[in-house]
């Protein structure tokens, strides 16, 4: 199996149609079919159901399409890669985060990187799910990570950098809002909730914070991206129990309280233990640093803030 044999399948895949996709290959359609026909015949299995009228996937045809399609992207990260380090880069490192963490700490990271680790090109990716990220490090697609444990991995070495607060998202104009202490986690039962989907981090520790309060939350919607859950409490949608985060992308419509009783949930560079690259311990290293001084401007902030 080629390479250009998995372009060929995806663009017959996607277009559903061997016209259509011929003429996204610039080819014709006659050699198109004989190059699929030939990667029926060499995996000995059927990948299209053909009509007169369209081409749908077998469930062979589908399976084929997500691995084909994460094999060119790991081809085209691989060369992208190469010629970065051919130009004169020391080393790639393909870094995933967290929701919070995609807003300060990220950008804190990046800029440090580009005084502490001049040659090292950085490709980050936001908004991530820890098991998503997870998946990606012992893929490895990632070289390292800033995720929400707990990971289900021992092939994954953690080193915790913060403690974060839960805190509650709502619309102006919903009651508990109206007393800017904390919320307290009962007061939410009966209350429609958006959510991180379930199985992710932050939404396996707000589910165990409901039940000790003593009812099973709501969920009306679930997101990946914090920005989009902020967007769905300003819509007024429901409710949000997230991480604290005085970088949280706010929106004017809502409001952030502490959840109460306090509980914290934690930030943690991630890598494979079997990794011996001095990059990612660079990266670990840094990502320590960046936490401390935001932490420190934070703690400065506040007793600022006290003092007036």
């Amino acid at each position: 199996m080629e390479l250009r044999h998995l372009r060929y399948f995806l663009a017959v895949a996607e277009e559903k149609h061997f016209g259509r996709a011929a003429e996204l290959l610039r080819m014709a359609q006659p050699p198109l079919s004989q190059q699929i026909r030939q990667l029926e015949a060499e995996l000995s299995t059927q990948l299209f159901e053909r009509t007169t009228r369209r081409v749908d996937l077998t469930p062979a045809g589908e399976l084929l399409m997500e691995r084909a399609r994460q094999i060119l992207s790991d081809v085209d990260s691989a060369k992208a890669d190469v010629a970065e380090v051919g130009r004169g880069a020391a080393g790639v490192l393909h870094v995933g985060f967290a929701g919070t963490a995609t807003y300060r700490l990220m950008p804190e990271i990046v800029r440090m990187a580009r005084h502490e680790l001049p040659e090292v090109r950085l490709h980050v990716v936001g908004e991530m799910l820890t098991p998503e990220m997870e998946e990606g490090l012992l893929a490895n697609r990632l070289d390292a990570a800033v995720l929400r444990p707990p990971v289900s991995s021992p092939e994954l070495h953690l080193d915790e950098i913060e403690q974060t607060p839960l805190a509650v998202a709502l619309p102006l104009e919903h009651p508990l809002a109206r007393d800017a202490g904390p919320v307290g986690a009962a007061e939410l039962a009966g209350e429609d909730l958006v959510s991180y989907p379930r199985g992710s981090a932050v939404a396996s520790v707000a589910a165990e914070v409901t039940r000790q309060a003593g009812f099973r939350p709501h969920i009306v919607q679930e997101a990946t991206e914090t920005s989009t859950l902020i967007a769905l409490v300003a819509a007024g949608l429901g409710l949000c129990i997230l991480p604290d985060s005085s970088s949280l992308p706010m929106n004017a419509a809502i409001a952030i309280r502490r959840l109460a009783p306090t509980v914290g949930i934690g930030l943690a560079t991630a890598w494979r233990a079997d990794s011996t690259s001095p990059l990612v311990e660079s990266f670990t290293h840094l990502a320590r640093h960046a936490a401390a001084r935001i932490a420190e401007a934070r703690a400065s902030s506040e007793g600022q803030d006290t003092h007036h």
